[in-house]
């Protein structure tokens, strides 16, 4: 069994080769795994072209899902951005925030840092910064932030309960997030999984939809919301190389799926200046 650092590694290494890649190579899932499907392009990301703020350069096709349309980001607000990649929902996030707010993303990935960087300057904004961080420990002091989004990263972290606390801390008391991820319902079979984990490896860290709220509720978030779901649906033409005809549609026929969520919390307004529960000493 891989370590948690060599997880962290893993997807280090996976990330800076798709901050080279075209976006075409990344699109055929939200991991950027390359695999190709004559059914379709891809299977995880929403179409980010119509948002105000959107910059073609920044998009990568890394996510499942457009949390920063549901985030209730407001002019002045400071937002941060989990696993912020080339700077895609930190550019549409400041179109909602405006010249009198602040956006701060967040990547654990140097290549990804220098192309979100060089793609601000090209913009010109200068209230957009990206620091290098692990997402479980930001590199943000406590009570900083109004609104925190992320698009399919967490499921990408070993360490999902670090990352909730962390974003406990770091939002003001009353402050909220709006997250898109993957999650799973029931138990999917060896060989789906090893299909999922080929065309989009964001599955592979994925948890059981109800544990990934209960972590969230656990951890003292309120008003938890699922602002959008999705199934993410694996073309037959992938699960071919896996499965047989009779196990797909068994397959098809189940109670068991991959699903985005894009959900919604809030750090209550009387929590203190410390974190979640449990985590202070």
């Amino acid at each position: 069994m891989q370590t948690t650092e060599q997880i962290k590694e893993m997807v280090r290494q996976k990330y800076s080769e798709i901050a080279l890649q075209d976006k075409t190579d990344n699109a055929a899932s939200c991991c950027g795994s390359g695999c190709c499907s004559i059914e379709t392009a891809n299977i995880m990301t929403d179409d980010y072209t119509q948002l105000e703020g959107y910059y073609p350069d920044a998009d990568l096709g890394l996510g499942c899902g457009l949390p920063t349309q549901f985030a209730k980001i407001r002019k002045g607000d400071v937002v941060i951005d989990l696993g912020s990649g080339a700077g895609n929902d930190a550019f549409i996030a400041r179109s909602e925030t405006g010249e009198t707010g602040k956006v701060i993303g967040i990547d654990f990935t140097p290549a990804m840092i220098e192309k979100a960087r060089q793609n601000a300057e090209k913009l010109g904004f200068h209230n957009v910064e990206f620091r290098q961080g692990d997402i479980e420990n930001m590199p943000v002091s406590a009570n900083t932030a109004d609104v925190i989004v992320s698009n399919c990263v967490l499921n990408l972290v070993p360490n999902k309960d670090g990352v909730i606390k962390d974003i406990f801390r770091v939002l003001k008391p009353g402050a909220h997030f709006s997250i898109s991820d993957i999650v799973l319902e029931g138990t999917l079979p060896p060989a789906i999984q090893q299909a999922a984990e080929m065309y989009a490896g964001c599955v592979s860290g994925a948890i059981q939809k109800q544990v990934y709220l209960e972590l969230i509720e656990k951890n003292g978030f309120t008003n938890i919301t699922i602002q959008k779901e999705k199934a993410i649906v694996i073309p037959d033409d992938i699960l071919s190389g896996y499965l047989s005809a009779e196990e797909i549609a068994a397959f098809r026929k189940g109670n068991t799926g991959i699903y985005s969520i894009t959900v919604y919390a809030e750090k209550p307004k009387d929590a203190g200046a410390c974190c979640a529960p449990g985590c202070c000493s």
